[in-house]
């Protein structure tokens, strides 16, 4: 990676530790596998071959796999249809979708449709903000799929942006009121209180019974940027691909354990992990 995001959160001193210290026993009760996208199954922006057999290999064992990613509606409602996981969670935890194989599509949102209408105007005034204030900043290219929130891109397509200048994305965000994340590659800011992990155990209090306060040794989060903060904080099985590394030093919650490989070879680690200790 071409450099690191701006200091948005203090550094915490947690040590991280290799993920092939992680315990057969422990990889013997996962059900389910929680992971980013962007960087976490994908490398250079591509969805490598490796990390797409890892998704199919475990479902076919029978692990659920929820991708949760910063990612818009648009693609989060293909990825739940044809992609083998059981559910998405998208824009930061704007919702979570569900496709059935013949029951058609479950959409749930935290906002109603009149909320995010309302704050998709404001959205759009605080994105004419942004491209004025802070030059070279650009919407994401994604952004015309978005449900929820306002994507500012500053390394996906163009040149990257210094530290400096994704802080004043930002600070402007949060000027306005709003949330601001940083992910590998977009601001995200998004009105409403809401993330990743709120949305998260949402899916799985209603579609699958289960309070993961309690039956969190059951699930592996994999991610790699800020935005995934508080999936690291809240699950004890919480693991960074190696490119983590380029982002340790703004993240106040660390994962806590990390894999050799980056990118989508790194998920790939994990699923390759799990599977054997669940043939023994």
């Amino acid at each position: 990676m071409a450099g690191k995001a701006a200091n948005t959160e203090e550094t915490g001193d947690l040590e991280m530790r290799p993920f092939h210290m992680f315990g057969a026993e422990r990889l013997r009760a996962i059900d389910f596998v929680l992971t980013d996208i962007d960087d976490t199954l994908t490398t250079n922006g591509r969805l490598p071959s490796i990390a797409y057999e890892a998704l199919e290999k475990l479902c076919k064992a029978g692990v659920k796999v929820v991708p949760v990613t910063g990612r818009p509606a648009g693609w989060c409602d293909l990825i739940a249809r044809l992609w083998p996981v059981d559910a998405v969670v998208g824009e930061n935890g704007a919702f979570y979708f569900a496709c059935e194989i013949r029951g058609g599509m479950t959409r749930v949102f935290v906002q109603s449709e009149r909320e995010r209408l309302e704050n998709r105007r404001r959205l759009d005034i605080l994105a004419d903000s942004i491209l004025a204030g802070v030059p070279g900043s650009r919407i994401s290219a994604d952004q015309r799929f978005r449900e929820a929130d306002l994507a500012i891109d500053f390394a996906e397509d163009g040149p990257r942006l210094d530290d400096a200048e994704i802080g004043r994305i930002v600070a402007c965000f949060k000027a306005a009121g709003a949330v601001a994340k940083v992910s590998s590659i977009h601001v995200n800011g998004w009105f409403g209180c809401y993330d990743k992990l709120g949305m998260t155990q949402r899916l799985f209090s209603e579609r699958y019974g289960i309070d993961i306060e309690r039956e969190g040794h059951r699930v592996i989060f994999v991610g790699d940027s800020p935005n995934d903060a508080p999936m690291f904080g809240f699950f004890e099985n919480s693991i960074g691909v190696a490119n983590f590394a380029d982002f340790r030093e703004m993240v106040a919650t660390q994962p806590k354990w990390i894999t050799h490989q980056a990118g989508g070879a790194g998920f790939a680690e994990v699923a390759d992990a799990i599977l054997r200790a669940r043939k023994r």
